[in-house]
């Protein structure tokens, strides 16, 4: 069983978590224990505690445990819902989801649990009179809490556009548990202010430990975690994209892409040189482990799996010969791990269970270990933002600049160079597809067509069918319907239980 040793803290510290859990969500009106109070951080213990409940949210959320992956391939081109059909998760594919759905409520507490979590702790740290929390220790806790606030918040701004800002939280007051939504701009500004905290408080790395650094929050990541902030709010400056990205490829960090772009998905190669920041599972470990890839992957379970790779997808890898990353990233299985014919209908691929037709997977972690996988999650890796480099570069009128960085990348994959002379237009078209490529089923696509302003385009144009059986014959095909993809359905529906809680709450146009 693996061993990382700042995460061991989650299992030692399981109860400071699920207690901090009691007072984290601002949006309940009722304070509920006696951590209410100041008398839970007074020591140097207690803020290692309170940051650990900080990072736990990332073991302990629907959100980053599968969700993450699904509302970013799912309502794009890269995958289809799976399953058993559920509501929930056609409606996401299918751009109909209504502002009463139990996910999307789930979701926008996980992530505002995690707000507030990071909130307790910088309103509590400094009243920490400890003299073994020492100043350096000090910033870069409240650096680490700054960063992980900062990225919740980017997830809620791109899911919903703007939100109710809180930074404060643990209280009954309604005027901060009931906020009006903030604007997009007001947003992304405090994220950008976090994360200048945290850019100022973190270290390039806390020693010479990757079982550390590629855990925590650092400068690399902060400098990764801007470039895309940057790139991704609507008044997007490329200037600023470029320079963080230049800072997190030449990081005193060494970050460095891998030789074999596979490795990185082997389950063999954790804290490897590519990653900026991952979270660590324990197989095995059902305080530590990720179940959210048996969700993806397992099918001895006897039931379809989720986030089904789409023939648009795997027609994209194909069309670019790109063998080792479709490899890498897509299986397809005709029979489980005992060698059984898989049985149940695919309504995409196989909608009559013919045992001689093979069927998709997500592929990325390799080994779901009964709902208790150590398949790590990268939450932030360098060939991202060398794509992200790339596409800088090519909107700020240096195209064959662009080319050369994202060469890196292609190269890395067994693929050909694009040609220095490519147009622009035809440089922006690449980068995209190779974003794809690259980082299928790693919550990047949808983000890439909103910023590239072609979500609608991509959505409305394909050619996707389902199918029905009857007695054993294959139905006529169904085209899949993406008429609801238009910009208003770009963001998700504020929740229709927080909106009844809170009357200065307005939903999005088109719900």
């Amino acid at each position: 069983m693996k061993k990382y040793p700042f995460y061991a803290q989650i299992l030692l510290l399981a109860l400071t978590a699920i207690a901090l859990d009691s007072c984290s969500d601002f949006l309940d009106d009722k304070p509920k224990t006696s951590l209410t109070t100041g008398n839970a951080y007074q020591t140097a213990a207690d803020m290692e505690a309170a940051l650990t409940g900080c990072y736990n949210i990332f073991y302990g959320s629907d959100f980053y445990q599968w969700e993450y992956v699904m509302l970013s391939d799912v309502r794009s081109d890269n995958a289809y819902p799976g399953g058993n059909n559920e509501e929930t998760f056609f409606d996401y594919d299918r751009f109909i989801l209504p502002p009463s759905n139990d996910h999307n409520f789930a979701n926008w507490k996980a992530l505002y649990k995690g707000v507030a979590r990071c909130n307790i702790l910088l309103d509590k740290i400094g009243d920490v009179s400890d003299p073994a929390l020492t100043d350096e220790r000090r910033n870069q806790i409240i650096g680490e809490a700054n960063f992980l606030r900062a990225f919740h918040y980017f997830n809620l701004v791109k899911m919903y556009g703007g939100v109710p800002l809180e930074l404060e939280s643990n209280t009954a007051d309604p005027d901060i548990t009931r906020k009006a939504r903030a604007t997009e701009s007001e947003v992304y500004e405090q994220i950008l202010a976090d994360l200048a905290v945290a850019a100022n408080s973190l270290p390039d790395t806390y020693g010479s430990d990757a079982a550390v650094n590629k855990v925590r929050a650092t400068k690399g990541a902060t400098n990764a975690l801007l470039a895309k902030v940057w790139a991704q709010r609507p008044d997007r400056d490329y200037n600023h994209v470029l320079e963080h990205c230049n800072a997190v490829i030449s990081s005193p960090a060494n970050y460095a892409l891998l030789a074999n772009y596979a490795d990185l998905f082997d389950g063999n190669h954790d804290m490897n040189s590519e990653s900026i920041l991952e979270v660590p599972y324990e197989e095995g470990n059902w305080s530590a482990s990720s179940w959210g890839i048996e969700l993806y992957l397992a099918p001895e379970d006897g039931w379809q799996k989720y986030c089904v790779p789409s023939k648009d997808l795997v027609a994209a890898y194909d069309a670019d010969n790109d063998v080792v990353r479709k490899d890498a990233n897509i299986v397809f299985w005709a029979t489980d791990a005992s060698g059984a014919p898989i049985s149940w209908a695919d309504e995409n691929w196989n909608p009559c269970a013919d045992p001689n037709t093979a069927i998709p997977f997500n592929y990325k972690q390799k080994h779901p270990a009964g709902w208790a996988s150590g398949d790590d999650y990268y939450m932030l890796r360098l060939a991202d933002i060398i794509l992200l480099k790339a596409e800088a570069q090519n909107e700020l009128g240096n195209t064959a600049e662009a080319v050369a960085t994202l060469n890196e990348v292609r190269t890395r994959a067994g693929l050909a160079p694009l040609d220095a002379g490519i147009s622009q237009a035809d440089m922006k078209k690449a980068i995209l597809n190779e974003r794809r490529l690259e980082l299928a089923f790693e919550a990047s696509r949808w983000d890439d067509l909103v910023r590239a302003g072609e979500a609608t385009n991509v959505m409305k144009a394909l050619d996707e069918y389902t199918y029905t059986c009857t007695s054993g014959v294959v139905g006529p095909p169904v085209k899949m319907d993406y008429s609801h993809c238009d910009q208003d359905h770009w963001v998700m529906p504020i929740p229709q239980l927080e909106i009844d809680a809170n009357p200065n709450l307005v939903q999005n146009k088109g719900y």
